[in-house]
């Protein structure tokens, strides 16, 4: 299944849709955005499938899960950070690797949102650390859903670092 167009890091309309958020969050007054929730957690591997969640915004309405399966070295320290705007009808959920590249060999990969539609979604296999930019895994090796960011079976190359989804709340949570 294709990505639904607009979703992706590959598209204009996307890149100016995120730059222009990232802007207006970067220029509102401190007390105007909702400070984000970042939580480290373990990715382990042992090739059996792993979940990681947690909730944001009032009444915790939106929710990110990380479900995964990886294979070699040992634990991994990675981090879930969340935030809301202020209106809370957007939230973020990027989920990634502090020390960059992640030595892991993934099998697979789902990040999720309830509560909200995606609006851009992007996988990368190096996160950037010190110097060193974030990679992009190639268009082919995943896929941007309304609800998930996913690898695609037979075409993902294993490598994962950082996981990024701006989501819009959905009709009924609005």
């Amino acid at each position: 299944m294709a990505a639904p167009s607009g979703r992706r890091n590959g598209s204009g309309g996307a890149n100016l849709w995120v730059s222009l958020l990232l802007a207006a969050v970067a220029l509102r007054p401190v007390e105007a955005v909702s400070e984000p929730t970042t939580v480290a957690f373990d990715v382990r591997p042992g090739g059996v499938v792993h979940s990681f969640s947690q909730n944001v915004g009032p009444g915790d309405k939106y929710s990110c899960v990380f479900t995964y399966a990886s294979q070699g070295g040992t634990n991994e320290k990675w981090q879930m950070s969340l935030g809301t705007s202020e209106d809370h009808q957007h939230f973020t959920c990027t989920i990634w690797r502090p020390q960059g590249k992640s030595y892991l060999y993934f099998t697979q990969f789902k990040a999720e949102v309830r509560g909200a539609e995606i609006e851009y979604g992007m996988a990368y296999s190096k996160a950037a650390f010190e110097k060193e930019s974030d990679v992009p895994l190639k268009n082919e090796e995943f896929e941007v859903t309304k609800t998930a960011v996913s690898h695609r079976p037979g075409a993902f190359k294993a490598e994962l670092s950082k996981l990024v989804i701006v989501a819009k709340a959905t009709r009924s949570e609005l």
